[in-house]
């Protein structure tokens, strides 16, 4: 991998602390793949976790080539911007919905979820997988095994140009307000519903810029970089781990 460079300046090389492990790279190559098993459910070991679909939520224009991977909503923190760097353009996020049918009080349902989300920065196959670094983030601390991603008590998460990441966010920014101010009222957000509102988008147009949100786990969310044979970004997935999945 490339030497890091975050805003403190160039790091030592961590490479053995963020690469991924056999586990983790098969798990991330399996859960972008219809058909694959991920695993049965925990409540019951007999029904497995298969993925149905994979398929375009919408695209997302990084005019900066900066990324935040974070969730939109109010923090008191920065925004975690990641340390790599993509080319300046328009890309596609993805999403893969896996299904492990249950009954519950006399009724079946088909257990259809979100499991992962990928920003495809290029075509080219993954050769290697790593935990993506936040330009905050304390890498001299890193020690092997552990993982650090962007805090959520909200179960949402978001793709977006980090240069336009205050205007993106502003809609969150309002509606958490308003709630706030007229508790028991019901509003609404000014953002784009995709996907029949499992995600949402906002656009900057000024800036030529996009968010897009997705599915997380509450607490720590690891991001991962796919990286090509040659060592480019590939892709930049999120794969929330399933609570209910064995």
């Amino acid at each position: 991998m490339p030497a890091i460079v975050g805003r403190g300046g160039v790091v030592p090389d961590v490479s053995a602390v963020v690469e991924a492990g056999p586990e983790r790279s098969a798990y991330l190559e399996a859960v972008f793949t219809v058909g694959e098993w991920l695993g049965v459910r925990s409540d019951d070991p007999l029904v497995p976790v298969v993925v149905v679909e994979v398929g375009v939520v919408s695209s997302l224009r990084a005019p900066s080539g900066r990324i935040v991977v974070d969730t939109p909503w109010p923090e008191d923190r920065a925004a975690r911007e990641l340390v790599e760097r993509i080319p300046a353009g328009t890309y596609e996020v993805e999403a893969s919905w896996i299904e492990a049918p249950y009954e519950f009080m006399g009724e079946h349902f088909d257990g259809r979820e979100c499991a992962a989300v990928r920003l495809r920065v290029r075509d080219e196959p993954v050769s290697a997988w790593e935990m993506a670094l936040g330009v905050d983030d304390e890498v001299e601390r890193l020690v092997p095994g552990c993982e650090v991603g962007f805090e959520t008590d909200t179960a949402m998460g978001s793709f977006a140009d980090a240069a336009s990441w205050q205007a993106l966010t502003e809609p969150f920014k309002r509606f958490w307000e308003k709630c706030e101010q007229q508790p028991g009222v019901v509003h609404g957000r000014e953002t784009e519903s995709v996907r029949s509102g499992e995600f949402e988008k906002v656009a900057d147009d000024a800036a030529q810029a996009d968010l897009i949100t997705f599915p997380a786990e509450e607490g720590t969310t690891t991001v991962w970089i796919g990286r090509t044979a040659g060592g480019q970004v590939a892709t930049v997935a999120v794969a929330p781990h399933l609570s209910w999945m064995a």
